[in-house]
C-alpha cells in the first residue's frame, strides 16, 4: 500500500511542473489555485488558514532542493508574504528566469463600475511586472455586493486592456450602469473590507473564482496605496431617533408623498403610515452598508417578499398601506440620489408587480418566523402584549404551539 501523502506532499506533486510555466504570472496563478483548496475547505477565518498552511508548507519543505520545490516555495512566499518564514525564502539556483519577478508588480490603472442603484460595485485594476519577463499586464476584478455585504467574487486574468475595454463598453451601452476612474486607496479599502467578511463566511458563494484567485487578489491589493485593513470592520452607526424623524418629515413634505396620497391620510391611518415608514428605515439599517436612500428592485423584493414577513407583524391596515408607502419612499429616494427617471420607474413598476405576491404571503403567513407567528396569534386572540397577566395566561394556554413538546 502506498504511503499516504501529507497535504504538503500533495501540493509539491501538483506543482511538479511549475518550472515549465512561461511566466511569474502563470506561476502565481497556479500557486493561488493550489492555496484555493485550503481557502475553500476552511470553516472560518480563511485568510488565516491559508497563512498557516503556507507557514507549515515552508517549514516542511525547507530541505527540498529540487527546482520545482524551491520555485513553488518562492511562489507561496510572494502570494502570502506575511506567513511565518516567507521573508527568508529565495528562489533556488535552478529556478526559472522569471522567478525573480514573483510579486514584483506595479499598478497601471484603477476603475470601478456598477449599477445606478448601488446593489453591486465592481472594482477593476490593472498591473504590470517591473520586468517584462515576469509576464503580461493583467487585470484584477472584484465584485462587491452591497446587499449581502461581501466581496462576492474575484478574478485575475488578461489581457488587461481587453477586460477594461469590455467593462467600459458594457456600461456605456446600459443606462442603468456607470463606469469611472477609481482611487486605488479606496479600491483597496472597499474590496479588503468586504473580503474580510467573505473570509469568515460559513459557506462561500457557489460560483466564480473566489477561492482559486483569493490569494493572488490579496497579494495585488497589498501593492495598492493605503494602510492594511484590520480584520474587523466597523458597522455603520444606526440612525438616531432625531435623524429618523427628520427623514420622515422631509419625505411627507415631498412631491412623491403627494403623488401617492401619503400627505393627507386619514387620522385612523396615521399609525399605519408611520409604522410602515419605520419598517422601511429598519430594513435599510439591516444592511452592512446601511443607507435609507438606497432602494432598487432587488432591495424592494428583499423587503416586501421576505424581510417584512419575518420581522414584523402587520394588521390589515398596515398590509394595505405598506406597498404604497414603499413606492412613495423609493421614488423619493431615487430623486434624492439623482437616479435617472427610468431607474426610478423600473423600481416602481417592480414594486407594483410584487403586490399580489406580498398579499398572498401576508394572508398565508408562510414566511413568518416562529416569534413573529406567535405575536401575530397573540394579537389575533385579542391579548394586550402590555398586560403581563393576560400575556402569561395566553402563553400557558398556547404552550403547545410555542414548543416542540406538546406537554
Amino acid at each position: 500500500m502506498a504511503t499516504p501523502q501529507t497535504p504538503y506532499e500533495a501540493v509539491l506533486h501538483a506543482a511538479r511542473d511549475v518550472t515549465r510555466l512561461d511566466s511569474a504570472l502563470d506561476a502565481e496563478m497556479l500557486g493561488a489555485a493550489l492555496l484555493g483548496s485550503v481557502y475553500a475547505v476552511a470553516e472560518t477565518d480563511r485568510e488565516n488558514a491559508v497563512r498557516e498552511f503556507v507557514a507549515g508548507f515552508l517549514t516542511a519543505t525547507s530541505r527540498r532542493r529540487s527546482a520545482a520545490a524551491t520555485t513553488i516555495r518562492a511562489v507561496f512566499a510572494a502570494l502570502v508574504p506575511d506567513a511565518e518564514g516567507a521573508a527568508r525564502v529565495r528562489p533556488g539556483a535552478y529556478a526559472p528566469a522569471w522567478a525573480g519577478q514573483l510579486g514584483r508588480v506595479h499598478l497601471t490603472g484603477a476603475w470601478s463600475y456598477g449599477d445606478v442603484y448601488g446593489d453591486q460595485t465592481s472594482y477593476l485594476a490593472t498591473f504590470a511586472y517591473d520586468d517584462a519577463e515576469g509576464g503580461p499586464e493583467h487585470a484584477l476584478v472584484a465584485l462587491v455586493d452591497h446587499n449581502i455585504g461581501i466581496t462576492k467574487d474575484v478574478f485575475v486574468g488578461g489581457p488587461a486592456a481587453r477586460i477594461v475595454e469590455q467593462a467600459r463598453e458594457i456600461c456605456t451601452e446600459d443606462e442603468f450602469t456607470w463606469f469611472r476612474t477609481e482611487d486605488p486607496a479606496r479600491m483597496r479599502a472597499e474590496v479588503g473590507r468586504h473580503l474580510a467578511v467573505t473570509d469568515d463566511l460559513g459557506e462561500l458563494p457557489a460560483q466564480g473564482s473566489l477561492a482559486t484567485d483569493r490569494a493572488l487578489v490579496g497579494a495585488r491589493l497589498a501593492t495598492l496605496p493605503g494602510p492594511a485593513l484590520p480584520a474587523a470592520t466597523a458597522d455603520v452607526p444606526p440612525l438616531t431617533d432625531e435623524v429618523r424623524t427628520r427623514l420622515v418629515r422631509a419625505f411627507l413634505g415631498s412631491p412623491e408623498a403627494v403623488r401617492f396620497g401619503l400627505d393627507r391620510v386619514a387620522d385612523g391611518e396615521l399609525a399605519s403610515l408611520h409604522f410602515c415608514l419605520g419598517l422601511l428605515l429598519d430594513h435599510a439599517a439591516s444592511f452592512p452598508d446601511a443607507d435609507p436612500m438606497r432602494w432598487s428592485p432587488t432591495v424592494a423584493e428583499l423587503f416586501l417578499l421576505d424581510w417584512v414577513h419575518r420581522r414584523a407583524v402587520l394588521d390589515m391596515d398596515d398590509a394595505a398601506m405598506l406597498p404604497r408607502v414603499l413606492r412613495g419612499w423609493a421614488a423619493y429616494a431615487a430623486r434624492q440620489r439623482g437616479l435617472p427617471a427610468a431607474a426610478a420607474t423600473r423600481t416602481d413598476e417592480a414594486v407594483a408587480e410584487m403586490v399580489p405576491e406580498f398579499a398572498r404571503l401576508y394572508s398565508t403567513g408562510e414566511r413568518r418566523s416562529p416569534a413573529t407567528a406567535a405575536v401575530a396569534q397573540l394579537m389575533a386572540d385579542g391579548v394586550d402584549p402590555d398586560d403581563p397577566v393576560a400575556l402569561d395566561a395566553w402563553i400557558e394556554a398556547n404552550r403547545h404551539r410555542l414548543t416542540d413538546d406538546p406537554a
